[in-house]
Formats: structure tokens, sequence, C-alpha cells
């Protein structure tokens, strides 16, 4: 794929999407998932959907807005069901709010569908969720979660966080096929309305020597870790810590960070009470480098940069379904590359 660079800006809008455009999102997104799978395979599929800006790029060809959080949670919730009334082995689980909570159970049914093993699936989610909502934090608290799978077992994420006092969102995009770890520079892409000057990132390839003490601190027990932290309570430390979590983690003796992050409890505040500690005793540092890095078709719905043409989208919608996907591939070849 080509890559080109842009920007994202994502402000908190509340609301809904209008039906009207909700449905006709849907329904021109059919024929371009079957179009770009088709051409360019299931994996194919993942991979654009991964890129941060080709997200945001079908978002505003879709009509949706240009520059609002609701592009991530309203695209991947007309996706998700554009995908389900598609034939071409890819599915998507979770969603916004309380409908993410689901995404085990969606990843099971899913698995059955496809004759998958959902146990590597309900991993990868958890544990996605729990980097971008623990291991890495930047001030946005998850509450969006979409996974996206192929019947061959691939998959891509597309999370979203919020800062309520910021009042922004930001989105945080994973592809299964280039993860090499899900602890060490495991993003695709992070966009956001700019860059923190100073996060926690635990993820960082240079928080190495972070993760190995944390792990250390773990094995030495909870005894220790409190008398440690009320040591060093004058630098910052969480003052609310899951002290059972902390000891699981040292029953388990987990035997590298991804397995530290799995065990139930361990959250921001045992991360990084673990990380501080790390630097104290072991002179270990984190990382504090934050990771994150248009066109319009049809315009948008609050009228930026002008109104939905109902008229022009219903007759492309029409035009697309009244022809079978090989004999419209030319015709699409230009919005994919500009989609690329």
């Amino acid at each position: 794929m080509m890559r080109r660079t842009g920007e994202a800006h994502l402000p908190l809008h509340g609301g809904r999407a209008p039906a009207w455009l909700f449905r006709r999102m849907k329904e021109l997104a059919k024929p371009l998932l079957s179009s770009i799978t088709s051409e360019y395979g299931r994996r194919g599929l993942l991979e654009r959907l991964s890129d941060p800006h080709w997200f945001q790029a079908l978002g505003c060809v879709l009509g949706y807005d240009w520059h609002s959080s609701g592009v991530t949670t309203v695209l991947t919730a007309a996706l998700k069901e554009a995908l389900q009334e598609l034939d071409i082995g890819v599915r998507m689980a979770g969603g916004k709010g309380k409908t993410s909570l689901r995404t085990p159970q969606e990843l099971r049914s899913i698995a059955e569908e496809f004759d998958l093993d959902p146990s590597p699936l309900i991993r990868a989610s958890r544990l996605s969720a729990k980097v971008d909502n623990s291991a890495l934090q930047d001030g946005f608290d998850l509450y969006h979660h979409a996974f996206v799978v192929t019947e061959d077992g691939d998959w891509a994420v597309i999370q979203q966080g919020m800062n309520p006092s910021l009042r922004m969102a930001r989105r945080y995009h994973w592809l299964g096929t280039e993860l090499s770890s899900f602890v060490v520079e495991p993003h695709r892409g992070i966009v956001s309305e700019a860059k923190a000057r100073r996060v926690l990132n635990l993820v960082a390839e240079e928080s190495e020597g972070v993760r190995r003490a944390s792990l250390d601190l773990v094995r030495e027990g909870t005894a220790r870790l409190r008398r440690l932290m009320g040591e060093y309570r004058v630098l910052r430390m969480p003052k609310r810590i899951d002290w059972a979590a902390l000891e699981r983690a040292y029953q388990l003796d987990p035997s590298n960070y991804e397995e530290l992050l799995e065990i139930r409890g361990i959250g921001k505040s045992a991360l990084r009470a673990l990380a501080l500690l790390s630097e104290l005793v072991y002179g270990e540092r984190a990382s504090v480098r934050d990771p994150a890095k248009y066109s319009f078709a049809f315009g948008g719905k609050d009228g930026v940069p002008f109104p939905v043409d109902v008229r022009l989208m219903d007759e492309v919608i029409s035009y697309l379904r009244g022809r079978e996907i090989p004999k419209i591939r030319l015709r699409l070849k230009g919005l994919t590359e500009y989609l690329e």
C-alpha cells in the first residue's frame, strides 16, 4: 500500500447519527467493502481499516463528519452491519460503551461461523484494550472497541478513548498481521488532536528496562512493594492500588509483561506504581513519548465542508447495487487509489 500522511481532529461530539444517513452509510459501505476485498483480498481490507488516515477518509466518503469522534463510533457501527450482511469472510465484534463488553461473546460466535479457535482472538481483544487503557497512559480512557476478524484468523482493532476535560477523542489502530509484540510498539497508528508533552508510555521500545524491572518487583512480593511505596509516596505514587491483584501477580509469577497485563485487576495505578519504583529502585526510566502520529465525496452531516447531497448518495448506492463487483472495479479504481 502507498503511505500518505495527514492529520485528524476528533473533538467529542454528542448526539446520534441521523437514521437517513446511517442507512445510506451502510448501503454505500457494502459495495465498497466488497470491491476492496475482491481487488486486494481480506487482508488488504484489514490493512486499510487499520490505517488511521485511510479510515478517516472512508468516514468522509460515506458522508460522516470530517473532524468528529463520531467518525469512529458511527463508521464502525455502519461497517459492522454492512459486514454482517456481506459474504466476504469478514466480521466485526464490539462497538461503543456497553456494546464493547459483548466482544468476547460475539467473537465466539464469529469463530464458530469461521471454524476458528476463539481463544487467540479474545486474548488479542483484551490485551489491545488493556494496553491502550492502562499501559499507555495518555489521558484518554477507552469507551469504544471494535475488533475485525477474517475467516483466515487475521484481525484488526479500532478503538477510541476520550478526555472529557479536553473534550477530545483519540483513536488507536492495530493490525494483527504486523504485530510482533503486544507490549513493544504495537500500534499501526494513533490519531489525536495533538501530541501530549508527557505521557507514561510503557509500550515504547525504550521502556523495555521498566517492563523487566516491573516483573522483578512483582516477584519480590507485596510486602516489599507496600514498604517501597510508603517510602516514595512523596513522589506522587498512586493513592489507590489493587493489592489483591498484585498478590495474584506474585502468586502467578508472570514470565513476561504481556502476562502481567493479562492479570485481572492490574490496571493504571499498579502499572504506574511499578514504573515509578522501577526508576527509583533499578534506575530504569519509562518513556514519556506520546506515540500519536481528507477529502469529501457527499458532504458531512453537520454541513462541513458542505451538507450531505442525499440525492447523489442515493444515485451512487443504486448504481453500485445494480452492477457486479468485477464490472465496477475500474470505475472504483480512482476512489480506492485515492483512499490509499
